[in-house]
C-alpha cells in the first residue's frame, strides 16, 4: 500500500458480518489481494483495502450489528463494485485457488450522460455469498 492509500479514508465503506474470519480474510488478502489497513480481535475484524476500494469484515458475534438472522447468501440484493486499472490479475489469482465465477468476464456498456461507457467486469461470492463485482473502464 503507498502512502497516498495509507491516508485516504473512504466517507462510506460497507462493514460486512461474517461466520468465518480467517476463512474470509485469507480470500480477501490472498486470493483477491486485498492489503489489511487495521486489524483487531475480540471480535475479530479487519479493515481491508484494494488501491482505493475499502471494505471491513468483522466476525459474527451477538454484540454486533445483527438485525435479523443470517441466512446464506449474505448481502442478498446488494453487489459490491470494485473498480480496478487491470481486472486480468484479479482474474488470474481467481483461477488459480479455483474460486468459480458468479458471472464470467464480459464487456458491458452502459449509457450515462448521452454517452456510453465501457466496462470489462465479472463477479465471484466471498465465502458467505457477499457479491463481487470487479470492473475496469476501458476507453
Amino acid at each position: 500500500m503507498n502512502d497516498d492509500q495509507q491516508r485516504y479514508w473512504n466517507p462510506m465503506v460497507p462493514e460486512l458480518t461474517v461466520t468465518d474470519f480467517a476463512i474470509s480474510l485469507h480470500f480477501y488478502t490472498v486470493v483477491l489481494g486485498f492489503d489489511v489497513r487495521i486489524q483487531r480481535q475480540n471480535p475479530d475484524f479487519a479493515y481491508l483495502c484494494y488501491g482505493e476500494a475499502q471494505l471491513m469484515i468483522e466476525q459474527y458475534h451477538p454484540q454486533g450489528w445483527n438485525t435479523a438472522e443470517l441466512e446464506r447468501p449474505l448481502g442478498r440484493g446488494i453487489n459490491f463494485q470494485i473498480e480496478v486499472d487491470d481486472i486480468e490479475p484479479v482474474l488470474t489469482r481467481l483461477q488459480q485457488y479455483v474460486v468459480p465465477l458468479y458471472r464470467a468476464l464480459r464487456d458491458n456498456h452502459y449509457e450515462t450522460d448521452g454517452t456510453t461507457a465501457c466496462q470489462r467486469e465479472f463477479l465471484v461470492q466471498d465465502p458467505d455469498g457477499y457479491l463481487l463485482r470487479f470492473s475496469q473502464y476501458l476507453e
